[in-house]
């Protein structure tokens, strides 16, 4: 996971403003540039990144790049984030592609019909907390509330490149040029929530690269629910 507090003002009060709908699925892809099995799981992401009911995460992993192309997304937290998954699990290896909904759901990335099927799952349940996210000068303004959910919840900020293209020259996918889509950029942990109390929070986030807020389990656990702010 790419560690980093953020500078930040909390203060905890009421819920400000109306809580934002029915959170999104948050789905994550492991992939790198440089395996030959990820490109259709990529396209996978690519069409998920179009819909308002899911938040859909590339994070390019550096574990292939010794095979003869370096990514250029890679970023070792993003494989340090899918061990810790594969350790909550019980699992012993990570591979690519590689899908997890919500904290929770491993999915091949081959196999689009069990990822729809998880989507539709955690879409169905009901929402864990509800939070609201909105810029505030070159800030962000995050408020939330929980009801009677025992905590603690960490609070994961992180950026995201909604598209770029990449002509990739060396590897396994020599030759090809790529469209990626959602290209995670920097991922930080602003905090460290107890939803017994309502959630009033203002965080740095220079520039205009969408914002997404996830409120998830420590220790790589379920993700209670996400906001995001284009």
């Amino acid at each position: 996971m790419i560690r980093g507090m953020v500078a930040a003002a909390v203060m905890w009060c009421g819920l400000a403003g109306t809580a934002a709908a029915d959170a999104p699925v948050i789905v994550e892809l492991y992939t790198s540039q440089g395996c030959s099995s990820c490109p259709p799981a990529d396209a996978m992401l690519q069409e998920l990144s179009e819909r308002d009911d899911v938040i859909a995460l590339a994070l390019h992993v550096d574990y292939w790049d010794y095979i003869g192309w370096k990514d250029s997304f890679a970023h070792p937290g993003h494989t340090d984030r899918q061990r810790g998954y594969a350790r909550a699990a019980g699992e012993s290896t990570i591979y690519t592609p590689q899908f997890v909904v919500g904290g929770v759901d491993h999915i091949v990335g081959t196999q689009p019909a069990d990822l729809e099927q998880q989507i539709e799952a955690h879409l169905a349940a009901p929402d864990a907390v509800e939070m609201a996210l909105v810029r505030d000068g070159g800030a962000v303004r995050l408020t939330g509330a929980a009801g009677d959910l025992a905590g603690p919840v960490d609070l994961h900020m992180l950026r995201y490149t909604p598209a770029q293209r990449v002509a990739i020259r060396k590897g396994e996918n020599r030759g090809r040029v790529m469209d990626y889509s959602n290209i995670v950029s920097d991922w930080q942990v602003i905090g460290q929530w107890d939803p017994r109390e309502a959630l009033d929070l203002r965080v740095d986030a220079a520039g205009e690269l969408p914002v997404v807020v996830i409120a998830q389990r420590p220790d790589h656990g379920p993700i209670l629910g996400a906001v995001r702010l284009r």
